[in-house]
């Protein structure tokens, strides 16, 4: 029979090459909890033996006990193999990650690799991700009198399913733990999240230039992460340029960056962050582009280049995720960068150190006539056609509060897309407010339009 050295098993002529074989079990142990080496064959799978005795053994049995951390038990034994001595050397343990000599490897092949840091870091969370979830942590200090009723009779609408109290309907979204809310649950669905977390916050700012000199706008949002996903939305629409396309003989709205495509970015940033990390999630406009900031790096030993070339997903917050999509927010199979890429095919992806991703996003009106994006030259006469769409849209309401955004759109001449811009204005200006679902819930008039 032929030996050959595999990502399990490693040859060594004898042992002469006790340390290199310490280091092989390691990295054996590192990629797959279990390993092999036999002392007798050479690394070509020739069988030549070796003198075997009982001090040979202990020789073995030593180097493994004093070299290799955590503690782990082989089995050593002598064995014959084509009618020559040979010493086996069986391990199995799962306390990784392992060290040998103060070094920690990994098996690639028949090869061993000596781990760099940032591997032996995603070694370390990979082996303690379920216990290290910040989602399904318990939030010691808030309580079902904390949750909003209404946000999670909303949710439950969406996802098709019966609301009949607080607790009983927390528990069927598995958000509850021995009575106790996880800390999914009051991102989710607390009156004011902020209070327990005071990273449950969306940063927003504009800028003149390229950089952050010429400051233009600055806001910050608190409130449920749903809450804060629609705001992300709405300060980029506000401050990105819009252009214009007929479809028919319906105007209908084109910002300058795909909606579908930075919005999926805004709620990646809030799904699949680092809520252990202070920091929010950030948004930055600048002149030439729209940087998308979440606080952590890629999840699960994720790279840029496999998120860009294949169709993969690692979840940090998996309850979390489970949430989004249940109200079809995001799909389960990580379709979201390719929809990005296919939409946006120049959006860049970035891990500064060892603290934040970045997605950013190239603005076009530079790139394009005046005639398709909206500047300054155009504003006024838009701020003009913008209040009377809104005075329309107001009636179209106040006639029947329960009429949908394409009932409004088809009623008033306008394309779907511009009445839901006109929509999140009026909301944002605390004009109206929605009450309920999008489908099942009614508009509600707050305040009258200014006109300044």
């Amino acid at each position: 029979m032929k030996y050959q050295e595999t990502e399990t098993i490693e040859l060594k002529k004898s042992t002469s090459e006790l340390k290199e074989a310490v280091i092989s079990i390691v990295a054996m142990l590192n990629k797959h909890q279990r390993g092999e080496v036999i002392f007798g064959i050479r690394n070509d799978g020739a069988v030549v033996g070796q003198q075997v005795s009982d001090k040979s053994i202990r020789d073995v049995s030593k180097a493994i006990a004093d070299h290799i951390e955590p503690k782990i038990y082989p089995v050593v034994e002598q064995v014959s193999i084509d009618d020559k001595q040979c010493i086996k050397v069986q391990v199995e343990a799962s306390e990784h990650p392992y060290y040998a000599y103060g070094r920690a490897y990994i098996r690639v092949g028949d090869e061993d690799r000596q781990l760099s840091t940032k591997e032996l870091e995603r070694m370390v969370l990979d082996k303690n991700r379920d216990r290290l979830r910040w989602d399904i942590d318990i939030c010691d200090k808030a309580t079902v009198d904390d949750i909003g009723a209404a946000k999670l009779k909303s949710f439950l609408k969406l996802c098709g399913l019966p609301y009949d109290n607080i607790p009983n309907s927390l528990e069927k979204l598995n958000l509850v733990k021995d009575g106790r809310l996880l800390n999914a649950a009051v991102l989710c669905f607390a009156r004011k999240p902020e209070k327990f977390f005071p990273n449950a916050r969306l940063r927003c700012a504009s800028f003149g230039t390229l950089d952050t000199t010429v400051t233009l706008d600055m806001k910050d949002f608190y409130g449920d992460v749903f809450a804060l996903i629609s705001k992300a939305e709405e300060y980029v629409l506000e401050h990105i340029n819009i252009g214009m396309r007929l479809d028919g003989l319906l105007r209908v709205d084109v910002p300058e960056i795909d909606r579908e495509a930075f919005r999926e970015a805004i709620i990646n940033a809030f799904c699949h962050r680092d809520y252990r990390e202070y920091d929010s999630v950030n948004i930055a406009i600048f002149k030439d582009r729209v940087e998308i900031r979440s606080p952590g790096l890629l999840y699960g030993g994720l790279t840029i280049d496999s998120i860009r070339k294949k169709m993969v997903s690692a979840r940090r917050n998996e309850l979390l995720a489970e949430l989004f999509q249940r109200s079809h927010r995001i799909e389960k199979w990580g379709r979201g960068i390719k929809m990005i890429l296919e939409r946006e095919p120049a959006t860049e992806f970035e891990e500064i150190g060892t603290v934040q991703f970045i997605v950013t996003f190239k603005r076009k009106a530079g790139e394009l006539s005046t005639s398709n994006f909206q500047g300054t030259g155009t504003q006024k006469s838009s701020e003009k056609s913008s209040e009377k769409s809104s005075e329309k849209i107001l009636a179209a309401i106040a006639s029947n509060p329960e009429i949908s955004a394409r009932q409004i759109a088809e009623a008033i001449g306008m394309s779907p897309r511009g009445v839901e811009k006109q929509l999140d204005k009026l909301r944002v200006l605390g004009v109206i407010k929605r009450v309920g679902p999008d489908k099942g819930g009614y508009w509600e008039v707050v305040k009258e339009q200014r006109h300044d």
